[in-house]
């Protein structure tokens, strides 16, 4: 057996990126004019972008809400495994990021079924109908708790909640690392296992974009309207 390292998972994680994933053209373009643009390279891995796919396939989504759009890779998968009249809203802060998506969302075929909502997220949460059956949250981690709590509030009994990047590279788990990026995603985990709105787990992920992780949560009949009182 293959020692476990960083070099060997990555290999792992290409054996099965080419065996279960291989090659979209809409998906690469979307990756190369994002990285052309000079956005940030922190787009989910395509393993984890299939994995999006399938939980809306399997959950039948037909409204999805994503809080972090950057260049559209994400959203693209998203929209591939929701019906032809589903809707997936994507709020994105920064308006060079959401340009690109949209080319590349339109680039790959499924521009009609996603709106792109500007501004902070904490902004743009309030002013939602709701009723989403699949939540993604992939943005600034520092406002984990602020996007899960909407995330119940928008869903119902049966959403689906998927937060990205909760294993920093092993950091959510050393007491002796405080960057608030770390601390953000240990209040989101800590929500996660404590707040009866929620049933949750997490599952530690190393591939092309190193060592991190993901957590997929249900949303249960406990409500929470009110952000003080929680229905037995």
């Amino acid at each position: 057996m293959t020692e476990l390292s960083l070099d060997a998972a990555r290999r792992v994680d290409a054996y099965l990126t080419d065996t279960l994933v291989g090659h979209d053209e809409g998906l690469a373009r979307a990756v190369a004019d994002q990285d052309a643009a000079h956005l940030p390279s922190i787009e989910v891995a395509p393993l984890n972008g299939k994995l999006l796919h399938l939980l809306a396939r399997i959950s039948r989504a037909r409204r999805v809400l994503e809080i972090g759009t950057l260049g559209g890779y994400s959203t693209i998968w998203l929209a591939r495994g929701i019906p032809a009249d589903g809707t997936v809203t994507t709020i994105e802060a920064e308006p060079a990021h959401a340009a690109v998506a949209r080319a590349n969302l339109d680039r790959a075929g499924v521009g009609g079924k996603v709106e792109i909502r500007l501004g902070r997220a904490a902004d743009v949460l309030p002013t939602l109908p709701g009723d989403y059956d699949l939540v993604f949250i992939d943005a600034d981690k520092e406002s984990n708790t602020i996007y899960l709590d909407w995330a119940a509030r928008l869903g119902h009994p049966g959403t689906v909640v998927v937060v990205d990047n909760v294993g920093r590279g092993g950091d959510v788990a050393d007491p002796t690392a405080t960057a608030s990026h770390v601390t953000g995603t240990r209040a989101g985990l800590a929500m996660l296992g404590s707040d009866p709105r929620f049933d949750a787990t997490a599952l530690q992920t190393i591939d092309r974009k190193g060592w991190d992780g993901v957590a997929i949560a249900v949303l249960t009949d406990v409500v929470d309207v009110t952000g003080d009182d929680i229905a037995p």
